[in-house]
């Protein structure tokens, strides 16, 4: 009954337009009210408790520095890199555009952030040059949600406190299959492009990939700098999300030179509002998620999708296929924290390892970055571009099926997610 009434009020309220941590917090308080001798004020305990972390400080450092390295001419020097690379092959401009995100996604840990960083240069930039704008807006979009798997990522910062694995063992996992999905966004857009003769004007000359790496090296520096400080042993994730901040602010004002204090206080700003909105977020769902473990519903409803098959093959297929359903409805963050506990038993029964578990949720549930009705990258990047959702979401289909593709991949084939860790001892 409990979980009836639970889920049947979040799907209702989702439905009506309520803010999600609203959603989340009053269908726990409803459903404990009608359910539960449980007081109330155990989910404002919980949400309390969850958020004294110390592990969680590294979300708004992370966002932080992020923004700084946006606001301070990092994008820019990105994209120059990226187009010396691949900017001279067939539908160069489209591959400038994933490379440059993969690049950005090393810095922000964020698909909107990179969607609206590489967007606003590229898309414009990719209409001029006789590519469609559906074409150039479905795939800046795509190419965002490698913002969340390539290191640092704030959803893996997240699961990893969710499931109780290391924030470090999460970062390492993410790379292969950053540059996987990257890759096969790559290849995509080069067919699409070579058939739809797009980029038709633009330079086929190589640029000079030294001079573009030595104006953006000390951006690219950033992964560098979290993921050696943190295997090194020179300092904890969390602190390595401060040092990103510091580098960032030092890169910015006396390298680049970009960054002025109205562009500093506006980094402070962005922080300050998505930390906010994501904060409340995270501890009503904190709260859900202990709920959920004392009411026992994980354990129902791992019962209930066991019994459906004895097939770890199906069983998988069942997961990845509502993750992706949630994804389409519910932010990566707040889906990670509700969804974690649920199914993360489910998976560990089928030999399936924390850390590729992590890989697999936050990637499915990022494709619902770029799918209606949430979409928040697909919104992100239409409102760059100018063109409808409806329009963009059929341009979106082949790059959609790839990221499913990639999906499945990182599921059936764990050496994909964990064997850099056989590298690395």
């Amino acid at each position: 009954m409990n979980i009836v009434i639970l889920f049947g009020l979040m799907l209702i309220l989702i439905l009506m337009g309520v803010p999600i941590g609203i959603t989340i917090g009053v269908s726990t308080a409803i459903s404990m009210f009608f359910t539960s001798s449980m007081p109330l004020m155990f989910i404002a305990q919980k949400a309390y408790t969850g958020l004294d972390s110390f592990p969680l400080l590294a979300v708004p450092f992370f966002i932080l520095a992020g923004s700084l390295m946006n606001n301070g001419g990092i994008s820019k020097r990105l994209i120059d890199l990226a187009d010396a690379i691949v900017g001279f092959a067939t539908g160069g401009l489209a591959m400038v555009t994933v490379l440059a995100c993969m690049f950005f996604a090393a810095i922000s840990g964020s698909g909107p952030a990179t969607v609206s960083a590489i967007g606003s240069f590229m898309i414009p930039a990719m209409k001029e040059r006789n590519y469609r704008g559906d074409f150039a807006t479905a795939l800046t979009a795509s190419a965002g949600t490698i913002g969340v798997i390539i290191p640092p990522s704030i959803p893996f910062v997240i699961y990893a406190i969710a499931a109780q694995v290391s924030i470090g063992d999460m970062f390492i996992a993410g790379i292969i299959p950053g540059c996987l999905i990257g890759f096969s966004l790559m290849c995509v857009s080069y067919f699409i492009a070579k058939k739809g003769n797009y980029g038709s004007n633009e330079r086929r000359e190589k640029k000079n990939v030294l001079t573009s790496l030595k104006r953006s090296w000390e951006a690219l520096m950033m992964p560098v700098i979290i993921l050696g400080g943190i295997y090194g042993g020179i300092f904890t994730p969390t602190e390595a999300a401060v040092v990103s901040v510091v580098y960032a602010f030092i890169i910015g004002k006396f390298v680049y030179k970009e960054l002025d204090f109205e562009k500093i206080y506006k980094s402070m700003k962005e922080t300050t509002l998505i930390n906010g909105s994501l904060m409340f977020m995270i501890g009503l769902s904190i709260a859900f998620a202990n709920y959920l473990s004392l009411a026992q519903i994980p354990k129902t409803l791992a019962s209930l999708l066991i019994n459906l098959s004895d097939s770890p093959f199906v069983l998988l297929l069942i997961v990845n296929i509502f993750l992706l359903v949630i994804g389409c409805f519910i932010d990566n963050i707040p889906a990670v924290i509700i969804l974690t506990p649920i199914l993360l038993p489910i998976v560990t029964q089928v030999g399936i390892d924390p850390i590729q578990f992590g890989m697999i949720i936050t990637f499915a549930l990022a494709i619902g970055f770029v799918t209606p009705p949430y979409g928040i990258n697909l919104f992100v990047a239409c409102s760059i571009s100018k063109e409808s959702v409806e329009k963009i979401s059929v341009a979106l289909l082949p790059f959609i099926a790839v990221m499913i593709v990639c999906l499945m991949l990182f599921t059936y084939f764990p050496i994909l997610t964990m064997g850099i860790f056989k590298f690395i001892g």
